[in-house]
C-alpha cells in the first residue's frame, strides 16, 4: 500500500512539475503590465505609467500590515495588478552592503562564488536571504571589485504576500546603492513567479487526459507485440544457440591470453598516480607550490599558492595526461600568503606514448 501511495505522489509532482513549467512558458511569452511598489521615508506607494485602459494614473499611497495591504485600494489600481510584473522597490536602508574583490576570471563563477561566501559576509545563510551585486569593475592586477546588497527573505515575504493576493504574475524585489554611490540605479534581489491556479488546474487536467490516452494507446501496443513476439521465439532461440556456440569457440581461443590482456587493459585505463605526479611536477610553473593532492579514481584536484592562478588552467590543459580543468573553489589572497590560493580540479587521461 505504501509503494502505491510513493508512485501516486511521485506522479502528481510530475504533472505539477510539467503544468507549472507550461504555465510559466505562457505567462512569459504573454503581455504584462510593470507596476513599482516604491518605499519612502513614508512607507509604500504604487506607480506605473498608464492603467490597464492605456490611459495616465496616479501615484497611490498603500499599508501594508501582516502581508496584506490594509488601505481600500481603487478598481483601476485592482485591475493593473491582476496579472502585472510587481516591482518592490526597497529603500537602501533596508539593506546590508558589502564590497568584494576577486580575481577577474572569478567573474564567470559570480553566482557561485557569492552564494557560497553569503553566510560569511551578511549575518544571514543563503535560505535565509536575497540578494544581489552591483556589475563587476576592473581594478588593477587582473582584479574586480563589486557590492553586493543582501536582506533578510522574512523582511520581503510579507510584501511579496500581499501583491500574491491581487493576482500579481511576477513579483520582482530590488533596490539602489545608497547615496548613488554607484552608477547602476537598480540591483536586482529576487523574483518570484505567481501563476494563476485556474490556468495551472486546465494544464493538470489536460496532461492527465493525455497521459491516459497514451497509456491506452501502450496497452494495445503491449498486446499487440506480445503476439507477433511469440512467432518470432522459435527463431530467436535458434539464432541465440547459433550465437553462443560462436562465442564459445571464440572464447576458447583467447583463453590462454586472457590474464596478459587483462593486465595489458588495466595498465591502460587506470592512471598511475606515480606518472600523475610527475606530470603535475613538470607541468605547474617554478612561483606554484601545491599544499594539498588528491587522486580519486580519475578525478586530480589541487590546492596551492601561485602568482598566478588562471594560467594554471591553460597548463594543465595543454598536458596530454589531463583534461577539463576548472577551479572548484574561489581563488582567494590572504594577508599572509605569497601569492593568490587556488582550487584546482582536473580529470586524469591515461595517456601512453607510442612504445611504451
Amino acid at each position: 500500500m505504501s509503494q502505491l501511495t510513493e508512485v501516486r505522489e511521485t506522479f502528481a509532482q510530475w504533472i505539477d512539475l510539467i503544468a507549472n513549467t507550461i504555465n510559466a512558458q505562457f505567462v512569459r511569452l504573454g503581455p504584462q503590465r510593470h507596476v513599482r511598489l516604491i518605499e519612502d521615508e513614508n512607507g509604500f506607494f504604487l506607480h506605473a505609467e498608464k492603467d490597464a485602459k492605456g490611459q495616465p494614473i496616479a501615484d497611490h499611497r498603500i499599508e501594508i500590515v501582516d502581508g496584506a495591504i490594509t488601505s481600500t485600494l481603487p478598481d483601476k489600481w485592482t485591475e493593473l495588478l491582476r496579472g502585472s510584473r510587481a516591482e518592490i522597490e526597497l529603500r537602501s536602508s533596508r539593506l546590508l552592503f558589502r564590497p568584494l574583490e576577486l580575481p577577474k576570471r572569478a567573474a564567470e563563477f559570480l553566482d557561485a562564488i557569492i552564494r557560497s561566501q553569503i553566510d560569511r559576509l551578511t549575518p544571514w545563510t543563503v535560505a535565509e536571504s536575497i540578494f544581489g551585486w552591483t556589475t563587476p569593475e576592473s581594478l588593477a592586477g587582473e582584479r574586480i571589485k563589486l557590492t553586493i546588497a543582501a536582506t533578510s527573505k522574512a523582511l520581503v515575504t510579507p510584501y511579496l504576500n500581499a501583491l500574491s493576493d491581487f493576482g500579481v504574475r511576477t513579483a520582482i524585489v530590488s533596490t539602489t546603492m545608497p547615496n548613488g554611490a554607484h552608477p547602476i540605479a537598480r540591483i536586482a534581489l529576487y523574483e518570484q513567479r505567481t501563476d494563476a491556479a485556474l490556468n495551472a488546474r486546465r494544464i493538470k487536467s489536460a496532461l492527465a487526459i493525455v497521459l491516459l490516452i497514451t497509456c491506452v494507446g501502450a496497452v494495445a501496443a503491449t498486446g499487440l507485440s506480445t503476439v507477433l513476439g511469440e512467432q518470432l521465439t522459435a527463431e530467436q532461440q535458434e539464432i541465440t544457440q547459433k550465437i553462443l556456440k560462436r562465442r564459445a569457440q571464440f572464447r576458447a581461443g583467447r583463453d590462454a591470453d586472457m590474464p596478459a590482456r587483462m593486465l595489458e587493459g588495466r595498465k591502460r585505463e587506470v592512471p598511475a598516480s606515480v606518472i600523475v605526479l610527475e606530470e603535475v611536477s613538470r607541468v605547474l610553473p617554478d612561483h606554484t607550490y601545491v599544499t594539498e593532492l588528491r587522486i580519486e579514481g580519475d578525478k586530480l584536484q589541487l590546492v596551492g599558492v601561485t602568482q598566478d592562478a588562471p594560467s594554471l588552467i591553460k597548463l594543465i590543459e595543454q598536458s596530454p595526461h589531463f583534461t577539463r580543468a576548472t577551479f572548484f573553489a574561489p581563488t582567494t589572497r590572504a594577508t599572509n600568503d605569497p601569492g593568490e590560493r587556488f582550487h584546482i580540479e582536473a580529470r586524469i587521461k591515461p595517456y601512453f606514448p607510442a612504445g611504451t
